[in-house]
């Protein structure tokens, strides 16, 4: 289960009324289904993030059904690898496309409707690399920093008309496309054993944990939150130097 669908769960678990937009049709309906059978209203809209007429079609659906849009999570993402040099064109556009154009798509979409329900909430899922960066990852360090640029300009210019935006900045999560990266290296459980290395909690952090922090900032608990960065991450970002240099010892007060 990725990090959507952990949240679109939670979210109907809460009471709301839950609209899951995706690319994928067989998911997307498998999941409403599911959500259906044990009694939450959940809906399904077709719906290519990179695409702005699709993402509007499917979002001005998604509002008529329901009566009103209050709440708007963009957790679509891909992940492409390579340097500034070694990324292609294609690359570059397709990661950016998803990741940062399919967001504004969906904001642009979606902030009408929460203006005329006089107000809203808007949570962006960035990254840890919203902050920082990891090597051979150009375009996507670029792109999730880029997400929490548009969040918090959402935050300033539309604070007036009620509408919050806050992003959530996961570490490692145990997501179907984290096990994909892991899949590409020679000895891929290794790999994704490594992951949790990265973190000082020492694991990668579960789908259901980012959708608290979501639903968190969704939320009327957190009516005095806009623009915000919250890292949910297993204190991946705290340790100056990395978990490694203070694994070795190097860093560590007080330690033989």
């Amino acid at each position: 289960m990725g990090i959507g669908a952990a949240t679109a769960e939670l979210l109907c678990e809460l009471g709301a009324r839950v609209a899951i937009l995706d690319r994928d049709e067989t998911h997307g309906h498998a999941l409403v289904q599911r959500l259906n059978g044990l009694g939450y209203a959940a809906n399904f809209y077709a719906c290519d993030v990179a695409e702005v007429s699709s993402t509007r079609n499917a979002i001005d659906a998604a509002a008529q059904t329901h009566g009103a849009l209050n709440v708007l999570v963009h957790c679509a993402g891909i992940q492409r690898y390579g340097d500034a040099l070694s990324s292609s064109v294609d690359l570059w556009r397709e990661t950016l496309g998803v990741n940062v154009d399919g967001c504004f798509y969906a904001v642009h979409s979606s902030l009408p409707h929460m203006i005329a329900a006089q107000g809203g909430s808007i949570v962006v899922v960035g990254s840890v690399q919203s902050v920082a960066a990891v090597a051979d990852s150009a375009a996507y360090v670029t792109a999730k920093h880029a997400l929490l640029g548009l969040t918090r300009s959402i935050a300033l210019d539309f604070a007036g008309r009620n509408v919050r935006a806050n992003c959530v900045l996961p570490g490692a999560v145990d997501t179907p496309m984290l096990r994909w990266s892991a899949s590409l290296a020679p000895d891929p459980e290794a790999t994704f054993e490594s992951y949790g290395h990265a973190h000082p909690l020492g694991r990668v952090g579960q789908p259901i944990e980012i959708a608290r922090a979501i639903a968190f900032l969704a939320s009327d608990w957190a009516s005095f939150i806009t623009g915000a960065a919250l890292t949910v991450d297993g204190g991946m970002l705290v340790p100056a130097g990395g978990v490694g240099f203070h694994g070795d010892g190097a860093g560590l007060t007080g330690k033989p």
